[in-house]
């Protein structure tokens, strides 16, 4: 049970067709196979396709009927009642063996959450030895329905690719179970996996048997369900004695971001130093031809080539092309002119012959000429050492498409001035502006001792760095005390500033907690989730407030509410907060890359998922070691030091052992063993 099995993933969708960034469920999916897939699965291709059967046909086809057929294909997309939507049909049509039970669990499992889940039509079944499963197209829809099966497809997979059957069942349902991590009452629970679904209702709140990392919690009371944080002007008295904001998994939370993260503004901008790093919201065609006219490729001499192809003897130089712009009359054959590498040829000259092939005969009176060449080249043909217009572009052909981000060292600069372009429509990057939080909070270089109680601000710096390091202008707001009137201020100031504001700190329980009251209570702004199953940085906020923009425009804008914990704060930016900039900015896929990794040692586990600081480094085999930071107390300032990635720990107890696999989201550049 050890071998890992292949899935492809197919989105379809016209508007992801035309558009590959408007798509959030191939993210969440990826993220289901390699967090709850046990390390089973490798996700080999992944496409998007317009809602038109045909097409969902032939690249299902083309997948399951090929040689290299993947185990399992996934469909998002097309599965309701919409007119356009007809994948269950294109699918159903496709299916040799249908596979009822795996519709039925999929249906359950996203009945028991919405009753709107009757409005799914989802398809199942084998075509030659491929699974085929269709799923929703909304990223939480289709990450429920695929959580629903997960922990069973590797063996419907096995099966269905020809492994022997009596050999799979030999043991029992028990042991097929114990194989696929399935808990004995696990069938009791909505998904079957260790992530919180909250939706606000009662009972599904799993969080407080694996999320605080303090043993099995005791609870005596009900959990009640509040529908605003605090209300500052009531005191302490009448303060909430428990968050009214359900746990959400990472998961959940990542997809929340995608939905209520303001989708990127278009602007035109000049083709200089100041586009690096965006993203081309339209693709561009060459204005110009590159080279514009006829160059030589070589240093030597133009020719007039005879139709024969004989050139030995002597000639005279009438005349030298340089690459500096020049006159020169047009040749006749006969006549040579010396010509330089990247100089455009005379009128009349057919080919250029190298300085190698020929001898010099005599000089001008002066000395300083050539007077005449002998030239010894037999076969001597039209286009030799000829660089022709167009070769390298042609005139109105595209040279960068819509979605390609402009690098510093890519040579897409260069590209775009080669052909006479001076502007492009691109997705302009949002402005963040980072605040911090706290009445015992001090400027990081105040001199003199710390008071009793002041800590200086270290997020503030860390996470402008950070920001600025992605290629983002930061606004800094500064440090806001603990008082509701001043902390509504310094917010509505930066929202007017910034298009993205980050805080830190004063999202917790406490009276003095006021950031979560202020958005929603002075702000009016929608808090999407208040805490995250995870660990660290449990207390991460999103929200969304409505502004007006300077056009008068009501618009939305995000509002990361990070943890005060240095650690938390900057894995919460990396994982929660760079995906949303990149989102406004047009970069797709977004969020840190996702790499495998093998641990350098053992890995203590803890009840929450973990995302570990670690340093990748890379042996001479190319593989990928990750060795702990060391202690991973939120607080610990000393365990950001030379991390540049987050070990992404699943839940549980125990260890993970040196040589185990994992996976990685890389913060930096790898270092070599």
């Amino acid at each position: 049970m050890d071998a890992s099995l292949t899935a492809a993933i197919l989105i379809v969708s016209t508007t992801a067709a035309l558009d590959p960034a408007t798509d959030a469920s191939a993210t969440v999916l990826r993220e289901v196979f390699n967090v709850d897939g046990a390390g089973r699965w490798v996700v080999a291709d992944e496409r998007i396709v317009s809602d038109d059967i045909i097409d969902i046909q032939k690249q299902i086809m083309q997948w399951a009927d090929g040689p290299d057929a993947p185990n399992f294909i996934i469909t998002t997309g097309g599965t309701g009642f919409a007119v356009s939507d007809t994948t269950p049909e294109a699918v159903s049509a496709l299916i040799h063996k249908p596979a009822p039970g795996l519709v039925h669990a999929m249906l359950s499992s996203s009945l028991a959450v919405t009753p709107f889940a009757m409005m799914s039509r989802p398809a199942a079944g084998v075509r030659n030895k491929t699974v085929i499963v269709t799923l929703p197209g909304s990223p939480k829809g289709a990450r429920e329905n695929l959580l629903a099966i997960i922990k069973t497809l590797p063996h419907a997979c096995l099966q269905a690719a020809g492994a022997n059957s009596r050999q799979l069942h030999s043991g029992g349902t028990k042991k097929l179970e114990k194989e696929a991590g399935i808990i004995e009452n696990e069938h009791s629970h909505t998904h079957g996996h260790s992530h919180t679904h909250e939706h606000g209702h009662h009972g599904h709140d799993h969080s407080h048997s694996q999320g605080h990392g303090h043993g099995d919690l005791v609870r005596h009371t009900r959990p009640v369900s509040s529908p605003l944080s605090n209300d500052p002007s009531l005191g302490p008295t009448r303060r909430h004695r428990e968050s009214p904001y359900p746990m959400v998994s990472v998961e959940d939370a990542l997809a929340m971001i995608d939905e209520f993260t303001p989708p990127p503004e278009v602007v035109r901008s000049k083709i200089d130093q100041e586009i690096i790093g965006s993203v081309l919201a339209e693709e561009v065609k060459a204005r110009e031809n590159v080279p514009a006219f006829r160059a030589s490729i070589v240093d030597g001499y133009a020719v007039v080539a005879p139709k024969d192809g004989n050139l030995k003897g002597v000639f005279p130089v009438v005349g030298v092309s340089h690459a500096a712009p020049g006159e020169i009359g047009a040749l006749q054959e006969g006549q040579i002119a010396r010509i330089t590498t990247g100089a455009p040829l005379p009128p009349g000259a057919t080919s250029v012959i190298m300085v190698e092939d020929t001898v010099l005969k005599s000089m001008t009176n002066d000395g300083k000429e050539e007077k005449e060449v002998e030239i010894q080249a037999e076969g001597v043909k039209e286009g030799e050492n000829v660089r022709e217009v167009g070769s390298d572009v042609k005139q109105g052909t595209t040279i960068l498409g819509k979605g390609e981000q402009i690098s510093g060292v890519g040579g897409e600069i260069g590209l775009l001035a080669s052909v006479g372009v001076a502007e492009a429509s691109v997705y302009r990057r949002p402005v963040i502006g980072i605040l911090s939080t706290g009445d015992e909070i001090i400027e990081y270089n105040r001199p003199g001792a710390l008071k009793l109680g002041e800590v200086r601000d270290t997020n503030r710096i860390t996470l402008i760095s950070a920001a600025k390091e992605w290629g983002y202008e930061v606004v800094d707001l500064g440090i806001a005390k603990d008082k509701s009137n001043a902390l509504e201020e310094t917010l509505r100031a930066g929202l007017r500033q910034a298009d993205v504001l980050i805080t830190t700190g004063g999202v917790s329980m406490g009276e003095l907690d006021l950031l979560k009251p202020t958005i929603e209570r002075s702000l009016g702004g929608t808090i999407h989730f208040g805490r995250v199953a995870m660990k660290p940085g449990k207390p991460t906020t999103f929200a969304t407030v409505p502004v007006k923009d300077n056009a008068g425009r009501r618009v939305s804008k995000a509002i990361f509410s990070l943890p005060g914990n240095p650690a938390s704060a900057l894995v919460t930016f990396h994982l929660f907060v760079l995906p949303s900039l990149h989102k406004q900015s047009g970069i797709y896929p977004v969020g840190l890359p996702r790499v495998p990794v093998v641990l350098g040692h053992d890995f203590p586990m803890d009840p929450r998922p973990e995302y570990h600081r670690a340093v990748l480094t890379v042996g001479a085999d190319g593989q990928l070691t990750a060795n702990s930071t060391g202690g991973q107390r939120s607080s610990r300032v000393g365990s950001l030091r030379s991390a540049n990635a987050l070990i992404c720990m699943p839940s549980g107890r125990g260890i993970m052992d040196k040589g185990s696999k994992a996976h990685a989201l890389l913060m930096d550049a790898v270092r070599s063993s």
